[in-house]
């Protein structure tokens, strides 16, 4: 059974930072993508960072720049350094694997709890 443990949420102020790491237990499959989808209140889930088989890289146009996804591969680890954060980062961040990157976060069944990050102005 996989399972997914995320970390690193929490409040900040604009500008400032917050490192997101979710470690994936006993995932063997590949190729494998590991990422960040996010949900802010009443509006959908959106992918904000991804990651795929170690070295393909994707960002939400909102945080290019701002953060940066690593992987740990032998860990099964996947980290979200999110920088000069803004108040419209405010959300629910969830981990997820899977073996591809699909767009529809529906297609994803290892999902994290969800960690809260909340940007105050």
């Amino acid at each position: 059974q996989v399972q997914l443990a995320a970390s690193g949420g929490g409040s900040v102020q604009a500008v400032g930072s917050l490192r997101l790491t979710c470690v994936a237990s006993v995932y063997t499959d590949s190729p494998s993508c590991m990422g960040w989808f996010r949900q802010a209140p009443e509006k959908e889930r959106e992918w904000a960072a991804r990651i795929f088989t170690g070295n393909t890289l994707y960002y939400d146009l909102s945080v290019k720049g701002r953060f940066v996804i690593s992987e740990e591969d032998d860990k099964n680890t996947v980290y979200l350094q999110m920088n000069s954060l803004k108040p419209e980062d405010t959300a629910m961040y969830y981990c997820v694997i899977g073996k591809y990157c699909y767009s529809s976060s529906d297609m994803f069944t290892h999902w994290g709890q969800g960690t809260q990050v909340t940007v105050s102005s």
